[in-house]
């Protein structure tokens, strides 16, 4: 007989955006599918690897944008339909895009932006990568102490993810400042008003390339066929929208991320400095230990589900919790420790299923690369403040708010 959700949910706050493990692991060991409160929603967490990666494919579990927006609302008390940002260009932006698709439009649309994304292409990066950062650590020699974060962390996948795309280089602080602003934005006002801002700067910038045509990602996008489908123009901003966002925030905070484990880990840090052939799996364990996305989008039920003999209800938020599964001791040996040998396989940091990031390469690419340049520069590089002096951004991409380092 499957479990109820019915208990009274817990609210999780910014204590658990700062610091989810311990409540993962306390909710983990309960139940491995627990009603909770995130962002002023009730929804159903997933929280065990073997039900995480069930859910993320589970056909039954619905990336609905329409439905997600009405249920939204009801929650907060207020009509869809009378919300002024309802149709504005920059909402629907930021819920029609692919993560946010169930098949087939998922599948047209992964379909047409995915020959950027191949193995042979993104390996055709690395050279770019490289004189990128090296450039980025020329800029730092000799400076001391360094918010790592500012200087390295955040310029290096802006430059990666913006040159790839095609936005000139006159723009690509402002486009980060946009990114910033919007994962903070408490608001749905100030989200919104963030996103339109967005999507008018990159209804422009599409123009311009269909005009003038350049070796970019946008311009393939505008040339993309399969067979006689291409994109629409609202498609076209949302992929660009989605890729430059998903390709910036997060991989700023793997490195962040895996830079302070590092750093908070001498024995792991002076194994990886005396055998550098441990730095792919090192990247990997970064994924798994503390990713920089540690919740799935959103999904929602049409009808009564169950999910690792959990019932569900009809027209509940369902959201999976990679940080949770990454830490599940059924699935990972001891995984409160850092352990740069670890055997990383199946982490869930990337998701799982059709919906897994097809960034991911880049991603890793970028981290092994960044982390190995660093340090081979600044072979002496430590924390320059107290770990607990150190504060977390308190939104859904986990990240510090700044890294200080003494370079050495």
């Amino acid at each position: 007989m499957a479990e109820e959700t019915s208990r009274a949910p817990e609210v999780l706050g910014e204590d658990f955006i700062r610091d989810p493990y311990p409540v993962y692991a306390r909710l983990r060991e309960r139940t491995p599918v627990a009603r909770v409160v995130l962002g002023g929603a009730p929804m159903s967490l997933v929280l065990r690897h073997e039900a995480a990666r069930a859910a993320l494919t589970d056909p039954k579990l619905h990336k609905d944008p329409e439905r997600c927006a009405r249920l939204a609302a009801e929650h907060a008390g207020v009509d869809p339909v009378e919300q002024p940002a309802a149709k504005s260009p920059g909402r629907r932006m930021l819920v029609e895009h692919m993560l946010g698709m169930d098949p087939p439009h998922h599948t047209r649309l992964r379909k047409l932006v995915a020959k950027a994304f191949t193995a042979r292409q993104i390996q055709a990066l690395r050279p770019r990568i490289e004189h990128t950062v090296g450039a980025l650590l020329d800029d730092i020699a000799g400076q001391g102490e360094v918010d790592l974060l500012k200087v390295f962390a955040f310029p290096l996948p802006l430059t990666v993810i913006s040159e790839m795309i095609g936005v000139p280089e006159a723009d690509q602080a402002a486009f980060g400042a946009w990114s910033n602003a919007l994962t903070v934005a408490v608001q749905p006002q100030e989200m919104h008003r963030i996103a339109d801002q967005m999507a008018e700067y990159l209804t422009g910038l599409i123009a311009a390339k269909r005009a003038a045509p350049a070796d970019d990602l946008i311009s393939g996008l505008i040339q993309a066929r399969d067979d006689e489908d291409r994109l629409s123009e609202n498609e076209l901003v949302s992929m660009v929208f989605q890729l430059l966002v998903a390709g910036y925030e997060t991989t700023a905070h793997l490195i962040g991320n895996g830079t302070l484990a590092l750093l908070r880990h001498p024995d792991q840090l002076a194994a990886l400095r005396a055998d550098r052939s441990l730095l792919r799996g090192a990247v990997e364990e970064f994924c798994r230990y503390d990713n920089s996305l540690h919740l799935s989008t959103l999904s929602v039920t049409t009808e009564p589900v169950e999910i690792a003999g959990v019932r569900v209800p009809a027209d509940e938020f369902v959201i999976v919790s990679l940080g949770a599964a990454n830490h599940d001791p059924e699935r990972f040996e001891d995984p409160e420790r850092f352990d740069i040998r670890r055997e990383t396989g199946g982490h869930l940091a990337f998701g799982h299923g059709i919906h897994h990031c097809m960034g991911a390469p880049l991603a890793r690419l970028q981290a092994e690369i960044a982390v190995g340049a660093l340090l081979d520069r600044f072979p002496r590089i430590e924390l320059a403040v107290a770990p607990e002096e150190l504060r977390r951004e308190v939104n859904l991409t986990r990240g510090l708010e700044s890294l200080p380092v003494r370079l050495g």
